[in-house]
């Protein structure tokens, strides 16, 4: 596991990113990120000292789609249950954070038309 520095959003902030490790210095991003921007699911990435992101050497190809709820919005858990349907009718990879966050990979060849559509 290593962090993605979001210190330029909130002092001291930082974003855990799975990886799995190429070499000593490069990593295989293998999550979907929620709010690191510029890294997507399989980006190579090397690290610095303190094991934080310091470049993006390879891009992979994936994009990432972003989607955050306002927790305590009165229909939350009915768009939650709709753009999860939406995701899963898609067959892309997801992943919730505290069921207000949702991040979308969306590979090559995805076409994001039908979760960008009203």
């Amino acid at each position: 596991m290593i962090h993605a520095d979001l210190s330029d959003r909130q002092d001291g902030w930082r974003e855990q990113l799975w990886t799995g490790q190429i070499t000593a210095d490069r990593f295989e991003v293998t999550c979907l990120p929620f709010f690191t921007y510029g890294i997507c699911y399989l980006d190579v990435v090397t690290i610095d000292s303190d094991h934080q992101v310091a470049s993006v050497v390879q891009k992979s190809g994936h994009r990432t789609l972003r989607v955050a709820l306002v927790a305590q919005h009165q229909d939350r858990d009915q768009l939650h249950e709709l753009l999860h349907g939406k995701v899963v009718e898609a067959a892309l990879p997801h992943e919730w954070l505290q069921g207000t966050y949702l991040s979308v990979d969306l590979p090559p060849d995805a076409d994001p038309t039908a979760l960008v559509e009203r």
